[in-house]
């Protein structure tokens, strides 16, 4: 199972977030949830450093299945709406296919 953990102050505001593990869906090269996971959490890192300019640190190991991206500033309002889609997406795969494959949580830092 994947579970991604995103971190979020009292008043909303994302402060970064962690994805470990493999989905276990299907076999290695075959499995279109952590396709998905991936694709989502991907996309959103570098549109994140492309499009809006956030300033993080993001830490991957491919192998375990593992990446954090922590914030080092207040997102903007692009990297806001981004990380919103990005759990629009995660939330939707995990309706899908069900919490055996993905757990997404929110913790309060």
């Amino acid at each position: 199972m994947t579970k991604v953990i995103i971190d979020k102050t009292a008043d909303g505001e994302y402060k970064g977030f962690s994805l470990s593990g493999h989905a276990g869906f299907a076999s290695k090269g075959k499995d279109i949830v952590c396709a998905a996971i991936s694709m989502l959490v991907i996309n959103t890192i570098n549109s994140m450093e492309e499009l809006s300019k956030e300033k993080m640190e993001t830490i991957a190991n491919e192998k375990a299945g593992r990446i954090t991206c922590r914030f080092k500033e207040q997102l903007s309002e692009g990297g806001s709406l981004l990380m919103d889609s990005m759990m629009l997406g995660l939330t939707y795969v995990e309706q899908q296919y069900g919490k055996k494959y993905l757990s997404v949580e929110f913790k309060e830092v």
